[in-house]
């Protein structure tokens, strides 16, 4: 094990129910969210032909998910920090429903203006669910001692491929759009909702600042100045260089794995000529080796350290990409492809964990390197496709490299930091704190402007 990653770990201790418990539900949310993005995605070439459009105004109707996400995402980190990850994944939800079911109903009444609505309030939901999330994956992981990350991401890749059979076998039979989307919406309401009241840890002792002398009742003034210490501690992420550079990681990860969802299959296709099935195959192929690796990188990472995980993968990815690209046959490339997902695998959980080292600051800094993939998400699709009518697809997707020897380069940001910063806000969560001390009546709304404990193991 590397303790230069995880400084001062001891023994391991029996994980509380509590902590297992929400661990197994927030596993079944990141696979929810996969299922949520696939199905619909599954359905494009449907949703197309009945509103009969052109391939450039679809992209033109995607791009407006990507805008709304984007647009969220700034503020998803001062809804949490505010709120805490309970309201807000609450509101993601009936936002999802609300979006997905006009994502339906749009194409069933032929209304591009419906259809364009839903994307947009899909996206919203997207981007304030992913916060809470990933926050709260981060606390699971120090609860328990050790990485579990990569796993839930592992659950959103196993999600995304069971939505993506979900689609097409919907599509074989004919179920109608609106019909699909809604019963899907239906579905992740409850599951939502039930996994609510048990996902949400309360705060442990990583989690709340260290008070050095009883706290007095909050007075309204005090009130009011801790909801402003919350919004500008999440808004302060903006302006650290080491959140601005994990989140670069974290856009050339993105723009990794999002080019390969999006043009892999084609690439494929154009540059092998091939058919439509065997372009779908090789993108089922880069998506189990990602998955197979996020099951295994726990270890991974436990054993040697996150920064020289992210050092592997990016050299990885970066062979992966050029054998691809530059193969003489299929079978030789679907040999880079997998090398490919092997390197992408790991990237987002390490960046989330480097994120989240210090809890009482991650929701404003998660945020912050969401927002950069929500950029890769937008960017992507039009520079790849520009590059792809120059030189193809198959040799568009090498430029990714580029991105990736960046990752590598700046993989040092992600090595964990110890916790001595003075945090600008207090914690909030959805429970009170446990009694402990001179502190006993207090929660962890009330905290304000106390040093944080340094942990005994950072993500």
């Amino acid at each position: 094990m590397n303790h230069r990653d995880h400084p001062g770990r001891t023994a391991r201790p029996t994980p509380p129910v509590a902590v297992v418990r929400a661990r197994l539900l927030l596993l079944g949310l990141f696979a929810l969210a996969g299922i949520v993005f696939s199905s619909w995605l599954a359905r494009l070439p449907t949703v197309r032909d009945a509103l009969d459009l052109s391939t450039s105004a679809l992209g033109g109707i995607l791009l407006i998910g990507s805008v709304g996400a984007l647009m969220t995402v700034t503020v998803a980190g001062v809804v949490v920090q505010r709120w805490g990850s309970r309201w807000a994944l609450l509101a993601s939800t009936a936002l999802l429903a609300v979006g997905y079911v006009l994502m339906g109903v749009g194409p069933a009444v032929g209304s591009v203006l419906v259809l364009s609505v839903g994307v947009f309030v899909n996206g919203v939901s997207i981007a304030l669910g992913n916060v809470p999330i990933n926050v709260e994956s981060a606390r699971i992981e120090r609860a328990l001692g050790r990485t579990v990350i990569p796993q839930f991401h592992a659950a959103f890749s196993i999600g995304a491929v069971a939505g993506s059979a979900l689609g097409a076998l919907a599509s074989r039979h004919g179920l109608p759009i609106a019909v699909q989307f809604s019963a899907v919406a239906a579905v992740a309401v409850v599951w939502r909702l039930a996994s609510l009241r048990g996902v949400v840890l309360p705060p442990g002792p990583s989690d709340l600042p260290r008070v050095v002398a009883a706290a007095p009742t909050p007075t309204p003034t005090a009130t009011r100045t801790a909801r402003a210490r919350r919004l500008g501690s999440s808004l302060d992420a903006w302006r650290e260089p080491r959140t601005l550079l994990i989140g670069v990681v974290i856009m050339a990860a993105a723009l990794s794995e999002g080019s390969a969802n999006d043009w892999l299959a084609l690439a494929v296709v154009d540059g092998f000529d091939r058919s439509e099935a065997v372009g779908g195959v090789v993108l089922a192929v880069f998506v189990a080796a990602m998955t197979v690796v996020r099951l295994a990188g726990t270890r991974l990472i436990d054993r040697f350290g996150r920064v020289a995980v992210l050092r592997v993968s990016g050299v990885v990815s970066v062979l992966g990409l050029l054998l691809f690209g530059f193969a003489p046959d299929l079978t030789t490339a679907s040999v880079g492809v997998v090398a490919w997902g092997f390197g992408a695998a790991l990237a987002v959980p390490i960046g989330v964990a480097a994120a989240s080292d210090e809890p009482v600051r991650a929701a404003g800094r998660v945020a912050v390197v969401s927002a950069f993939a929500s950029v890769a998400s937008i960017a992507a699709p039009p520079l790849l496709g520009i590059a792809a009518q120059s030189m193809g697809a198959r040799h568009a997707l090498v430029l990714i490299a580029v991105a990736m020897v960046v990752s590598v380069l700046l993989a040092a940001q992600v090595a964990p930091r110890t916790l001595t910063d003075e945090p600008t806000g207090p914690v909030h969560d959805d429970e009170p704190a446990p009694a402990a001390g001179p502190v006993a009546a207090t929660t962890g709304r009330d905290l304000v402007g106390a040093s944080a404990a340094p942990e005994s193991r950072v993500p």
